[in-house]
């Protein structure tokens, strides 16, 4: 392969890596932009997770051969069975010297170009019909992050050593991608997570309330939101300081993390300050009803603050049509607002304390607004 087509290989890889939106499509691009590149038939790229003592294989792409999955869910290996990463090219690294790649075949000699020395690897060549392979470790931050490995079916001509050189300038490159990716990552769910408790912020659940009310309004999915109001966080911030303060909201933060689980695929949030919420979709309203008291249960359990108040508004519930988050999210507060003023310690649910659909919850959510008023509806101290 002369040098001007493996130049742009290069780049072509770094701008495939570059154009990827989710980690998925970074991986995607890193496995089949080096196998291009190298003129293999299969690609993967592995990660060493290092607490698990394995390679998990996070994706493969080519030509795969039955069992293999382009986003494999359990496909590892421990590590002991590949130790060149861990002992071999550890204390290569050690010494002061470069990891580089090297090549197997199917014979089992290394194809006269590499260590030939795991035996593991052979055995999957010959297993799958590939005739060679180039593995090349991919180095993060000074530290071993995974590997690239590229293969080519029996019969093709078989990775050199110059096809392992130029394997590692590419696995550079894939960790350039993954970093960037990395950091991608880290700053969008910086954007939608509440740096206190962990959980979402308001900004993802209005991403995520916008879609689900699109998802009701297309296909009916019952959504559901549930308000939570913790209540003494001030009394604890005055009188035991906001250290302890930030303890209660943590603590009431894994109670509705661990409630929020009962409802698959729930969102629990905390919209600020000492305000929360949990966002379902599918789940029938009785059922985050259910889970909105076991909340307000927990939360009377904890040894800080004085419980919640807690509203739920469901598209489950006759509560008129739903047509914007804006709505939904009203109908919430006004059951929280109530339940707060009520000094209940069950849950107030919009559209089932009225009779005939004159439900006072409901009146109240679809009060006039004021002029001015924000996109959600402040009902405290009214």
């Amino acid at each position: 392969m002369g040098e001007d087509v493996r130049l742009r290989a290069v780049v072509a890889l770094a701008q495939g890596m570059a154009a990827a939106h989710t980690p998925r499509e970074s991986w995607r691009a890193a496995a089949q932009g080096a196998m291009i590149a190298l003129g293999g038939s299969f690609a993967a790229l592995s990660v060493w997770e290092r607490e698990r003592g394995r390679l998990r294989v996070l994706v493969n792409a080519g030509e795969r051969t039955p069992g293999e999955e382009e986003f494999p869910d359990g496909e590892a290996y421990p590590v002991h069975q590949f130790p060149e990463i861990t002992e071999f090219l550890h204390e290569r690294w050690a010494g002061g010297g470069e990891p580089h790649a090297w090549v197997e075949t199917a014979d089992g000699d290394g194809g006269g170009h590499g260590a030939g020395y795991c035996h593991q690897r052979v055995a999957a060549l010959r297993r799958r019909g590939r005739g060679s392979c180039v593995v090349a470790p991919i180095v993060l931050h000074g530290r071993a992050w995974g590997e690239l490995y590229v293969a080519r079916a029996a019969g093709a001509p078989a990775f050199e050593r110059g096809d392992a050189d130029f394997a590692s300038v590419l696995a550079s490159v894939v960790a350039a991608g993954i970093a960037q990716t990395e950091r991608l990552e880290e700053a969008r769910r910086l954007a939608f997570t509440d740096s206190l408790t962990g959980l979402a912020n308001r900004r993802a659940v209005d991403l995520r309330l916008d879609e689900a009310v699109e998802r009701h309004r297309a296909e009916g999915a019952v959504v559901s939101l549930v308000v939570c109001d913790l209540n003494g966080l001030k009394h604890v911030n005055d009188t035991r300081g906001h250290a302890v303060g930030d303890r209660l909201l943590e603590r009431f933060g894994s109670v509705l993390s661990l409630c929020g689980a009962m409802l698959p695929g729930a969102l629990a949030a905390r919209l600020g300050g000492d305000e929360f919420c949990l966002l379902s979709v599918g789940p029938t309203a009785d059922e985050v009803v259910r889970v909105a008291d076991e909340v307000c249960v927990r939360a009377d359990e904890l040894e800080l603050g004085d419980g919640v108040a807690c509203g739920v508004a469901s598209t489950g519930d006759p509560i008129g049509a739903v047509r914007s988050a804006r709505r939904l999210f009203r109908l919430a507060d006004a059951a929280q607002y109530r339940a707060k003023a009520a000094r209940a310690g069950k849950p107030v649910v919009a559209g089932r304390a009225g009779v005939g659909g004159d439900d006072p919850v409901v009146r109240l959510a679809d009060s006039v607004r004021p002029p001015g008023a924000g996109e959600r509806r402040r009902f405290r101290g009214r």
